[in-house]
């Protein structure tokens, strides 16, 4: 704790922004402020429909819930920041702050890495062992796996943020990137930091390659099922989900394994900016977009909750 409070009161880092030689940076914030708008509303009323409605009190829902949560925070940690920054003109980020953001980061990120294999868990139950899914995913095993999810991630995220932190900061403060992450920090860090770096593969490998692997098996299983069997109205309604939910898996992790997975030599820091908006700024807005366009039982309790507000 006293590195810690040592540490603050040096110099603050500079961050360089998402496009610092933009010409037109109010049009930038439109855009950006319009997204962030749109992922706040689209997400809350989410959660709000299905806290509301009895209908949606099912495992998949409740994890759907966990994943517009998610969606909110983790959006909410980047928008304000680059708001203030291109409104202001002051790039400026204490270190205290630079840390609370990469944890912030860390563990939403972590956290929907390991929510969406959850999710696709839920989805293989329910469609290969529709007889025993009130059983496996009962709620005290859906709360387990949240909580696990959550669990994980945090740990995770503690580990990485205290050791990057305490790394050797010198020379310039400038980070090419429009939030702290740790690949654009190890680059202002005057010390070896292969064997580092390693550690974070491996920590991909466990929070990117596992739970895609996981994905893939579960799908896997799910389309040889129903290769196998005739579909009733149930199973259609639950095949339908999946669809959905591949579109969000390939959203998410196809910009993170490129951004993390991709040798060095195959982009540059703009290239990792524009990489990091999808999964920074765009998919917490697309996600709920992509739910709720595609689920009828979505709309519908939409549709129910208006027209008692218009009635009233």
């Amino acid at each position: 704790m006293e590195i810690w409070n040592n540490r603050t009161t040096g110099t603050d880092f500079v961050l360089l922004g998402l496009l610092h030689c933009i010409l037109i940076p109010k049009l930038l914030f439109t855009f950006i402020f319009l997204v962030f708008l749109v992922a706040l509303i689209v997400n809350i009323i989410m959660v709000i429909l299905i806290w509301l409605n009895s209908h949606l009190h099912t495992p998949m829902y409740f994890l759907l819930s966990q994943l517009s949560l998610m969606d909110l925070l983790y959006i909410s940690t980047f928008v304000p920041k680059i708001a203030i920054d291109i409104l202001s003109g002051r790039n400026n980020i204490s270190y205290t702050n630079c840390g609370i953001q990469l944890f912030l980061f860390m563990t939403l990120g972590g956290a929907e890495c390991l929510l969406l294999a959850v999710m696709a868990y839920d989805r293989y139950v329910a469609i290969c062992h529709p007889l025993r899914y009130s059983i496996l995913m009962r709620p005290r095993v859906c709360i387990f796996m949240v909580a696990g999810t959550w669990l994980g991630a945090l740990i995770n995220a503690f580990v990485h943020v205290v050791y990057v932190l305490n790394l050797p900061f010198c020379g310039s403060r400038e980070i090419h990137h429009f939030f702290c992450e740790i690949p654009a920090l190890l680059k202002l860090v005057c010390a070896d930091t292969s064997l580092y770096e390693n550690g974070l593969f491996i920590s991909g490998v466990i929070f990117l390659l596992f739970p895609i692997s996981a994905i893939m098996a579960s799908y896997g299983q799910i389309f040889s099922t129903v290769l196998r069997l005739e579909l009733n109205m149930g199973m259609r309604k639950a095949l339908s989900t999946c669809s959905s939910h591949m579109i969000v898996v390939i959203l998410f992790y196809g910009t993170a394994i490129i951004k993390y997975f991709l040798p060095k030599a195959y982009h540059t820091a703009e290239q990792d900016k524009v990489v990091s908006v999808f999964y920074t700024i765009l998919t917490p807005m697309l996600n709920p977009l992509i739910y709720s366009l595609r689920n009828k039982e979505m709309s519908g309790a939409l549709r129910k909750v208006l027209r008692r507000k218009i009635t009233k």
